[in-house]
């Protein structure tokens, strides 16, 4: 039976780069009502074959985008999968498909991170939207729906300073869940800071006096080129909880770094990377990028562990 918790999916842990569409289209059908067996029918390959593909991609969901309320332990079982169907299709909306051609995603280095911003700055038509966008991913590791919903307050006390403690609030995140943020990068200051002082001149957002920088607290922190917030569905909704506009600018931002590799996906990567090199574990890259599986973590990005003869050099040279 394709429920039988007795008889684990073959393991696979990424899903097929070459042809992730199919997967997206296999995924679709099983939660739809089709067995695996069904599934395997309709696209002319074997059982295995189906049930591989689902629950590589359930994994690669899980990992990079989270999906509330799923495990690994149910990515290959088909009535669970249905189960959490709207929060799979949720983290799938969100999820950037790779193209047949594109590099898979990857951890960024200091240096390719700050040439995007480079690049952003000279070919962008919105530099301080987009420069602001562009660092406030890399330093938060947010999803684009969950940046959407980021609102003044979030980053500016009332006396106009930045938290550097701050909240992603249970409204805001994706799984519903409130999580720590924290605004401590200084490109990410000086790209805010030039995008909300703009904002102020265009009067978008203006608040009631000078508190939070003139700005209306309760204003989006990112307003679109015609200062409108982006629309957002709410939970109850859109169970889909797709911020298209946004993702779409996300995409269009990377394209113009011109990184290779760069994606939604990658981002957090990096994130997770430069957390696991400041001595973070599991649990608290979990907590930052908003996934409660500590095996989605280390799926996600194996945390490095040093060899043991690094180990003991590390002890004898200490002694």
């Amino acid at each position: 039976m394709d429920d039988d918790p007795a008889t684990p999916a073959p393991p696979c842990t990424a899903a097929p780069g070459h042809d992730a569409p199919l997967s997206v289209q296999m995924l679709h059908a099983v939660l739809d009502g089709d067995t695996f067996e069904a599934a395997a029918t309709r696209f002319g390959v074997t059982r295995t074959a189906v049930e591989r593909r689902v629950k590589a991609l359930v994994l690669q969901l899980m990992q990079s985008v989270g999906v509330d309320g799923l495990n690994d332990a149910a990515a290959g079982q088909v009535r669970r999968l249905r189960r959490h169907r709207a929060a799979i299709l949720a983290a799938l909306a969100q999820f950037d498909l790779p193209a047949a051609d594109a590099m898979p995603p990857r951890v960024l280095s200091v240096d390719e991170v700050a040439l995007g911003a480079q690049r952003i700055a000279a070919r962008s038509g919105r530099v301080q939207h987009d420069l602001a966008l562009y660092h406030l991913l890399f330093a938060t590791g947010l999803r684009p729906i969950e940046v959407a919903r980021l609102v003044v307050g979030d980053y500016l006390a009332h006396d106009g300073l930045v938290r550097r403690s701050s909240i992603l609030r249970a409204e805001a995140a994706l799984a519903g869940r409130p999580r720590p943020l924290y605004f401590g990068q200084r490109p990410l200051d000086d790209a805010l800071g030039a995008y909300l002082h703009q904002r102020r001149q265009d009067g978008h957002g203006r608040g009631a006096d000078d508190r939070w920088h003139g700005l209306d607290p309760t204003s989006p922190l990112l307003l679109s080129a015609a200062g409108d917030p982006y629309l957002v569905p709410a939970h109850d909704d859109d169970r889909r909880l797709c911020c298209r506009p946004l993702l779409e600018t996300c995409r269009k931002l990377f394209r113009l770094a011109g990184i290779p590799g760069l994606c939604v996906q990658s981002v957090r990567l990096t994130l997770a990377a430069r957390l696991y090199a400041h001595g973070a574990d599991e649990d608290q890259v979990g907590e930052v990028l908003g996934i409660a599986e500590r095996r989605a973590v280390r799926d996600l990005l194996p945390r490095p562990r040093p060899s043991l003869q690094e180990v003991l050099a590390g002890v004898v040279n200490s002694s």
